[in-house]
């Protein structure tokens, strides 16, 4: 099963202009990227789960709904949230689409088990920070989901031949026919590959005038709208099974 997944957050780069860039803009560009990703997805009738970051949904109600309403699963990704703001964006999301907001994504502020279940959350899926150095740094992690405490804990996912981790970095940085071929050894093993991308890979970095390192300027934009549609014209052609990371779990 491939759990195919989307981290929808602002992008943190910094400008070429002194002036920067106002949150009203950089809402607009999250918003654009993710509308490509809606589009991609449309095209190739594959369905996601989106982690949108707590701290602008309220300010992304048209896509979160828009999200919803394609059939996607609406998930959660904190930054810095407190609990309270957590818990309150929650039952607002809930009573917006009358769903039930069932996982969460955690990477550098982290939450306890017992913490996350007292809100509701019926399982986490934790990722680790990833850069240039990030493949080279783990070769081995559990990739099975594991409960505890009535929390299901969603581990990434590793390739089990090239010990690379299906993280944002390495789906932006390894040729694509690499890469389809790591995800289809891997399900001869695996039960599951867990992938995820950042929206903000799809932004055009220079239109904006935004400063971002080499290694993450590498395919992004364009073509990264091209990776992500290549990587589903194969999924579909090699019949592979897709899944919301809710169904797959439950």
């Amino acid at each position: 099963m491939i759990l195919l997944t989307f981290n929808i957050i602002n992008s943190d780069a910094e400008t070429k202009n002194p002036a920067g860039i106002s949150m009203v803009e950089k809402l607009k560009i999250t918003e654009e990227n993710t509308e490509s990703i809606l589009r991609i997805l449309d095209e190739h009738d594959i369905k996601a789960s989106f982690f949108i970051e707590i701290s602008i949904i309220e300010k992304l109600v048209q896509l979160v709904k828009a999200i919803s309403a394609q059939g996607h699963e609406v998930a959660f990704y904190n930054e810095n949230s407190t609990l309270a703001k957590i818990d309150g964006v929650k039952k607002q999301t809930e009573d917006l689409l009358e769903k039930q907001i069932r996982g969460i994504r955690q990477k550098n502020e982290k939450y306890a088990l017992e913490e996350l279940k007292s809100l509701n959350f019926t399982y986490v899926s934790n990722i680790d920070h990833s850069d240039i150095l990030f493949p080279f740094k783990r070769l081995k992690r559990d990739t099975e989901i594991v409960e505890e405490n009535g929390v299901s804990i969603v581990p990434e996912s590793i390739s089990p031949y090239s010990q690379l981790p299906y993280n944002d970095f390495v789906f932006q940085a390894l040729p694509m026919h690499y890469y389809q071929n790591m995800v289809f050894e891997t399900l001869k093993n695996e039960e599951f590959v867990l992938i995820y991308v950042n929206s903000w890979q799809f932004t055009d970095f220079k239109k904006y005038g935004l400063k971002m390192p080499f290694y993450r300027r590498y395919n992004s934009g364009k073509k990264m709208e091209d990776k992500l549609n290549a990587l589903l014209t194969f999924i579909n052609g090699k019949e592979l099974a897709t899944s919301r990371m809710k169904d797959f779990i439950f």
